[in-house]
């Protein structure tokens, strides 16, 4: 999925959010929702203190990945 420019970020919906480094986008760790003022984290509400310069959709598969139980392979 190719990174938009934050400009064009949309006020609805979970969104992955970037900062440049190296001349190279770099994804913020958890999903983020544009407000009026700023960027909040998606699943707290509170306001994050970054200056994303590209967004994309939050990916779905995310979502499932963070909601799964680690396996303990000492169970066998």
């Amino acid at each position: 999925m190719d990174w938009k420019p934050i400009a064009t970020a949309p006020y609805a919906g979970n969104l992955e959010l970037a900062i440049m480094e190296k001349d190279r986008p770099h994804a913020v760790a958890f999903p983020c929702r544009r407000v009026v003022g700023g960027w909040i984290a998606a699943e707290t509400s509170k306001w994050i203190k970054v200056k994303p310069t590209h967004w994309r959709a939050w990916p779905a598969d995310k979502n499932k990945a963070s909601q799964l139980a680690p396996i303990d392979s000492d169970e066998d």
